[in-house]
């Protein structure tokens, strides 16, 4: 009886042991496909395993076992993309999916083209809320920071990250008219920049075509950029001129950079308007030579020929002193009108007029306004809106803004595909949308969209790569994730490599396809298959999960960092 009991206790744990596996060696296996680790070298047939939110096995054959495997036969493994030039800070409140972008493969949106979401004071606050459009939303932070933590709080499908805005930070200090900062002032502005920086900003954004952004002169922007610059970070601008005045725009942007001591990129690097495509082969030089001398200077793109602003990049920068009620104001004025009229038709190397660089009223279409009465002319050029109202198109484009409360959103025909395809190829250049990330319903369908919202980072990989192979994919798979991860300064993000963050996508670069056109914006990409962030799955299957596992991803100077941060 003795020995009969102990064989059963015996044998009983021995079952209890078989039924009970010991605990997988990884979260998710992504076994058998073709792996791009970010590096631009030869790809390689083998295994990427993710356990909890870290990449812990990239090669040939995973030892161990997996919770979970994810057959990725005959695909492409990737980093995940890094969208350089996002404008989801808004969107994301209201969705925090970002589907059009997620289902592109994009894991990291980096926000702050010369505005951010902070710091506010409390009058900017009041303006941003009384300015907003079809999206709603109380504001209830104050620093960049501040925002970036509400976003990961409320839920988001993408990392976030962001630059200070210069033109914020001028706001913050001096307003929106046209002056100068006093040495006081100045002081006060480069103290925002250098708190942005130990939050966690990647330095500081410009957007110099832009009132009240264009009234900064240079010596202003050094003195920001220098604060960046003693944290690690970076300059990043849309320069002052894309058009006629390209080439000294450069130089701007390199005697920052030199003066600073910080790298700088240039944003959606294009030649604006017909008399300046064949300024490509100088812009490229101008770049490369600052680089030949030991300059960090890099540019971004999206891959379309059309732009996206507002009507106010089609109207001198005086009129628009003290911000958009101001602007809207002084258009009610016949005088003002009469000159406006006069300047907008008129050719000049002082500011940069969308309007003309685009060659023609129909080349100017009308995708977003505020107004509910305004809304049927989504969609028509400023040109077709001209006519159905008997005025010229510059009379046209300011009873549009009076009427709207807005600077009205608006495409601007003005690149040559030619130069598109030749700077997707550059080994410098990286991708932003210069967009939203949406979903394509609800509060997002009261408006149109720019087409590069949906399909920016697809068509790169299905048009210039499969279709027109002016780049190879290993180095367009570089130039998507560790290129703009190493720019900012993102810790661990941009390689698939042990110990590196679980974002990771999976696609097939044969069908891989962007769908959205000017005609119907709001179509979503497909080919990428499978999404992780921060190794949890957002796209399964070419569909969205509903996860939200987006978090901040902060800059060099974070004093969050093991050890402090990098301000000098």
């Amino acid at each position: 009886m003795k020995r009969s009991a102990a064989l059963g206790f015996l044998l009983a744990g021995f079952l209890a042991t078989s039924a009970a596996p010991p605990p997988a060696d990884y979260t998710v296996l992504i076994k058998g496909g073709t792996i791009y680790d970010g590096s631009g070298g030869v790809p390689f047939v083998g295994d990427v395993a993710i356990k909890g939110d870290k990449i812990a096995y990239v090669g040939p054959h995973a030892p161990g076992t997996a919770a979970r495997t994810v057959d990725a036969t005959g695909k492409a493994v990737s980093p995940g993309f890094v969208n350089m030039l996002s404008w989801a800070v808004e969107s994301l409140i209201a969705d925090g999916r970002g589907e059009s972008d997620t289902l592109q493969g994009v894991t990291l949106e980096v926000f702050g083209e010369g505005d951010s979401m902070g710091p506010l004071t409390p009058e900017m606050k009041a303006l941003a809320v009384k300015r907003q459009g079809d999206i709603k939303y109380p504001i209830r932070w104050t620093s960049l920071a501040q925002y970036l933590e509400y976003l990961q709080k409320k839920g988001v499908t993408p990392n976030v990250a962001s630059f200070i805005g210069a033109t914020t930070v001028r706001v913050h200090e001096l307003g929106e008219k046209d002056v100068q900062p006093t040495p006081e002032q100045l002081d006060r502005m480069r103290a925002l920049v250098r708190a942005a920086m130990k939050d966690g900003a990647l330095g500081v954004g410009s957007s110099l075509i832009y009132a009240p952004a264009s009234y900064s002169q240079t010596p202003e922007l050094v003195a920001l950029v220098q604060e960046a610059g003693k944290c690690g970070g970076m300059y990043i601008s849309h320069m002052r001129s894309e058009g006629n005045k390209l080439l000294e725009a450069i130089d701007e942007l390199v005697t920052i950079s030199k003066e600073s001591g910080a790298p700088a990129e240039i944003y959606h690097f294009k030649q604006g308007g017909k008399p300046n495509w064949d300024k490509l082969d100088a812009a490229i030089a101008k770049v490369e030579a600052a680089r030949k001398s030991g300059q960090r200077i890099t540019a971004d793109m999206y891959t379309y020929t059309a732009g996206a602003t507002g009507l106010d990049a089609s109207m001198p920068r005086w009129v628009q002193s003290g911000g958009l009620e101001e602007w809207i104001k002084r258009m009610k004025d016949p005088e003002v009108r009469t000159r406006l009229v006069k300047e907008m038709r008129t050719p000049s190397n002082d500011w940069e007029n969308l309007l003309l660089l685009s060659g023609s009223p129909d080349n100017v279409l009308l995708i977003a306004f505020k107004n509910p009465k305004l809304k049927p002319l989504t969609g028509k050029t400023l040109a077709e809106v001209a006519k159905m109202r008997g005025k010229s198109p510059e009379e046209t484009a300011m009873d549009l803004v009076i009427e709207d409360g807005s600077r009205v959103g608006t495409v601007y025909f003005i690149m040559s595909e030619d130069n598109v395809k030749r700077e997707v190829g550059l080994p410098w250049m990286s991708f932003g949308s210069d967009e939203a990330s949406e979903v394509p319903e609800g509060v997002f369908l009261k408006s149109s969209s720019h087409p590069r919202a949906y399909g920016n980072f697809a068509r790169v990989l299905a048009e210039y790569v499969r279709k027109d192979k002016v780049a190879q994919l290993p180095d367009a798979i570089r130039r998507l994730t560790s290129l703009p991860a190493s720019n900012i300064g993102a810790r661990n993000r941009g390689w698939l490599a042990p110990g590196y963050y679980g974002d990771v996508v999976v696609f097939d670069p044969a069908t891989i396809q962007d769908h959205a056109t000017f005609e119907k914006p709001k179509q979503l990409a497909t080919g990428v298959d499978d999404v992780f962030v921060n190794g949890v799955q957002v796209v399964a299957d070419g569909k969205h999960t509903g996860a939200k596992p987006g978090r901040v991803v902060r800059g060099p100077g974070w004093t969050g960092w093991p050890g402090g941060g990098a301000c000098k």
